[in-house]
């Protein structure tokens, strides 16, 4: 049995509406490449229908992706978080030690995180040192290129 993949609310959104519009716009518009593709006649040199049946495999083959994952996932519910500790779905002011720069993290499932967005994942280095973590802690995250540490400075829930 596959292993349950943690995931906040938003990150389910995301997931269902992606399949949604897969299964039901995307679906349609290759359909018609490929009828398009067809209508210009022979198939065997057809550079059109050989790109549409491409995108076709690629499609499907993320539907079944997103569609085992949706049956994989544990939803965690931000309302019942404990805000006394770290723990996804948080949202998580810490003071780099280093640069004595504070930085706030969204911490989430592995299949939503986004480094752009502040977005870290749970099995991420950091995320890892993170959970469990109380506000004044001062954690160590190991990193390739040495160690780092965070003082937790404020537990929210995800906003």
């Amino acid at each position: 049995m596959a292993e349950k993949m943690i995931i906040t609310y938003a990150g389910l959104k995301e997931m269902e509406d992606e399949l949604h519009n897969l299964k039901v716009y995307t679906r349609k518009e290759i359909a018609q490449k490929i009828k398009e593709a067809r209508e210009q006649g022979d198939l065997s040199e057809n550079a059109e229908y050989d790109a549409a049946m491409d995108e076709q495999r690629d499609i499907e083959a993320r539907i079944k992706e997103l569609e085992k994952m949706l049956k994989n996932v544990d939803v965690v519910d931000e309302d019942e978080i404990d805000l006394q500790t770290v723990n996804v779905g948080c949202s998580v002011k810490v003071l780099d030690m280093e640069f004595d720069e504070e930085v706030e993290y969204k911490l989430v499932g592995s299949k939503e995180s986004d480094i752009l967005k502040n977005k870290i994942s749970n099995e991420a280095p950091i995320g890892k040192a993170l959970i469990g973590a109380k506000v004044g802690d001062v954690v160590d995250v190991e990193a390739p290129d040495g160690v780092y540490q965070y003082k937790v400075l404020d537990i929210q829930r995800l906003s």
